[in-house]
């Protein structure tokens, strides 16, 4: 119930939106019911008529009939519309909110996810709440209204056959609804958990299938997702007999409540209280009315699979994030020397400290190269200062506390080039655009000439429009390098965290981005960890680290 409310306040915004699609649905609930039982007495009507036994004055329930069949056409086809833009804005909304809930936890709390899951979780668990409303609360409040009205139309004719009429609707829409409930929940659970799992899996292998090749797993896995795949089938087959055993139910309570009618109204047309025609109307009304419900046993079914996807996205919502914001962001610093003491970090609570007792001092435009051997605590450096671990001790920029500044400023502080470079599949334009969304045409070929690349994108197809592909396929190591060193030229940050940018390139490519990274580097404050020692020609002086903070006697062997 806690998770259905936090849902349903997600979508207060479209409250309108929906309230409207209810009301259609509504409409178009009583125009069938109404068509269907006003032609059954129109028929019989005009059967007494023409054999003389009753007059009627047909012209007003033909216009009715002809009239309730057009509000039926188009009020269905007006519900779809604003019930379908009702849910599309929805998961607008949702997606933004979960990215945004999502984003303060990264890296530290997302850390032990694995990227299938979180895209299962953004996509297709979020995908999985539209039935909450086409399926669930609108089906739901729709038959509350309808049938409250039905009930009453029906009463001013005859109260006992409203009772049955009544008994048949709790049957086939509480009664059986929640019994589906009960009976679908696990299946649905566990169909939520399998099909994340499939997509996860699915996903690893496709990015990873050369090397499933390589070591002869790829037959492995493939039995894997197989297993997955039949799991799946079978927990959607039992969904899929509670579904059919509870519609078959239903319709089994639409035909008692229909020979409950007849066994009730015969004897009134005997006994001259109901005419003919009434009792056609009145039987049709009663089956017809069951419309209002039918839908609700698989409505009921499908909460327990949404509701099972809104608990795997609350719980990772509600994890606090790792680094906590301050109340009021201090102002960016206009000076940009790197004060750090008594520097101490670990990733988890039971983790050893990847950073113990480090101080450093890197003054206003220096470059300064970390070495030290893997897990000495070079990159966890750029970690703390990017903000995306806490951290023990002082750091300062230009006499700032960093844990003073916001995310947003701290992070706009620093150029970043890595050796993993995420180019995005689109054009080359977008991907540095990403550094500066406002940067002309112009400004673009000046950053690629300066990181020696401008040559390489003007001999591209469509220059500038050329796709990068999945991963950046359609570039080499250090071309795609270069164009990380490009998106930081543009972004023009004060310092800059350069972590391993010519590992893995041959010669000729490390010797075109050292080159690069030399001009950016100008004026900068900047912080490059390495452990090629041809990298170490462009920086001032070096340190070298081992368990987590500043070893001397290393340092001065490196400069």
């Amino acid at each position: 119930m806690r998770d259905l409310l936090r849902l349903l306040a997600l979508g207060r915004p479209y409250a309108r939106w929906a309230a409207a699609g209810i009301a259609l649905n509504v409409v178009v609930v009583l125009a069938n019911v109404g068509l269907l039982a006003l032609s059954g007495w129109f028929i019989a009507s005009m059967a007494l008529a023409g054999i003389g036994a009753i007059q009627i004055e047909y012209f007003a329930p033909a216009a009715a009939i002809r009239g309730l069949a057009v509000l039926r056409t188009v009020g269905r086809y007006v519900e779809r519309v604003v019930t379908h833009e009702a849910t599309f804005r929805l998961l607008t909304e949702l997606r933004v909110w979960f990215y945004e809930h999502l984003e303060p936890l990264a890296p530290a709390r997302l850390q032990h996810h694995r990227g299938g899951d979180l895209l299962s979780r953004i996509r297709s668990d979020i995908d999985s709440l539209d039935t909450l409303y086409l399926r669930v609360l609108a089906p739901t409040c729709a038959a509350i209204i309808s049938v409250i009205l039905l009930l009453g139309f029906l009463a001013l004719y005859s109260v006992p056959v409203t009772w049955v009429e009544a008994s048949g609707l709790f049957a086939a829409g509480i009664a059986l609804p929640l019994a589906a409930v009960r009976l679908g929940r696990d299946p649905g659970r566990r169909a939520v958990s399998i099909r994340a799992e499939l997509r996860v899996i699915v996903s690893e292998t496709v990015q990873g299938l050369g090397e499933l090749l390589i070591t002869q797993a790829a037959v492995r896995q493939a039995e894997a997702i197989a297993r997955l795949g039949t799991s799946l089938v079978g927990q959607q087959r039992r969904q899929a007999w509670i579904s059919s055993i509870s519609s078959a139910l239903s319709g089994l309570a639409a035909q008692l409540a229909l020979w409950g009618a007849l066994v009730i109204t015969i004897p009134l047309v005997r006994a001259g209280s109901l005419t003919g025609p009434d009792l056609a109307m009145i039987i049709l009304f009663v089956l017809a009315s069951f419309e209002a419900v039918a839908p609700l046993p698989a409505a009921f079914l499908a909460l327990g699979e949404t509701l099972a996807a809104a608990r795997r996205i609350f719980d990772l919502i509600d994890a606090p994030p790792a680094v906590i914001e301050p109340r009021c962001g201090a102002p960016r610093p206009q000076i940009f020397n790197l004060r750090i003491r008594g520097l101490r970090m670990r990733y988890a609570d039971d983790a050893p400290w990847a950073l113990d007792g480090l101080d450093l001092d890197v003054p206003q435009g220096e470059a300064l190269g970390i070495v030290g051997a893997s897990g000495s605590g070079k990159t966890s450096i750029f970690n703390v200062l990017l903000r995306f671990w806490e951290y023990d001790g002082d750091i300062k920029i230009g006499g700032v506390a960093l844990r003073e500044l916001d995310g947003d400023t701290a992070r706009s502080l620093f150029g970043v080039v890595s050796q993993q470079t995420h180019l995005f599949n689109v054009s080359v334009r977008e991907n540095l655009k990403l550094a500066r969304p406002d940067a002309t045409d112009a400004e673009l070929m000046d950053a690629l000439r300066a990181a020696y690349l401008e040559e390489d994108i003007a001999g591209l197809p469509n220059g500038l429009d050329t796709l990068a592909g999945e991963n950046g396929a359609r570039f080499s190591g250090g071309q795609a390098r270069r164009l990380s060193i490009a998106r930081a030229l543009l972004k023009n940050a004060p310092m800059l965290l350069l972590d391993e940018p010519t590992e893995g390139l041959d010669a000729a490519s490390e010797s075109a981005t050292l080159d690069a990274l030399a001009k950016l580097m100008k004026g900068r404050t900047t912080l490059l960890i390495t452990h090629r020692p041809a990298a170490l020609r462009i920086v001032n002086r070096v340190v070298a680290l081992r368990g987590g903070r500043v070893y001397v006697g290393e340092a001065e062997a490196a400069a």
